[in-house]
């Protein structure tokens, strides 16, 4: 938990300070500002959530099915990498719009009230109650249900 909230913070404040350095060049009327800032703000949105979290539910319920030796190969190689991705866009969406709003554009903080937010949230959540699930077969194939479920609504629902 440390160490996601340590990246997570050290992420974020590189993020604001790039961000801080496009606007001040897009205003200043340098074209690579406006470039570097269109594609921040491409990236930084909560549908890029959707698909994430549908790959990292399907590694969830490998994880939960699979042999030992197996899940943990699971484990390293996918959800590993994509709960440290979630971590990272999680943190340059804050960046973003920590750093327009201390630029002064008030309506930054307006984007972070998005549902889809809640995906991001379940695959955290997710990914911290993971070690608990291990101890008990009942949970465990509860959780594969649940997984396997909340992966399809991810891959198949579309907003």
């Amino acid at each position: 938990m440390q160490r996601a909230a340590l990246s997570f913070a050290l992420l974020a404040v590189l993020t604001a300070l790039l961000v801080i350095a496009c606007l001040f060049l897009a205003q200043k009327g340098y074209p690579f500002g406006a470039v570097g800032l269109r594609r921040l703000d491409g990236i930084a949105s909560a549908p890029t959530f959707i698909p994430l979290a549908g790959l990292y539910f399907l590694s969830a319920a490998l994880l939960v099915i699979l042999p030992l030796r197996a899940a943990s190969f699971v484990l390293s190689h996918a959800t590993e990498v994509v709960f440290w991705a979630a971590i990272a866009l999680i943190a340059a969406i804050v960046g973003v719009v920590v750093a327009r709003f201390a630029w002064g554009q008030s309506g930054a903080l307006s984007s972070l009230v998005d549902w889809r937010f809640l995906y991001a949230a379940a695959l955290v959540g997710a990914h911290f109650a993971l070690d608990h699930l291990r101890k008990n077969v009942l949970l465990r194939s509860l959780f594969f249900a649940i997984f396997v479920a909340a992966c399809a609504f991810c891959l198949f629902w579309t907003p």
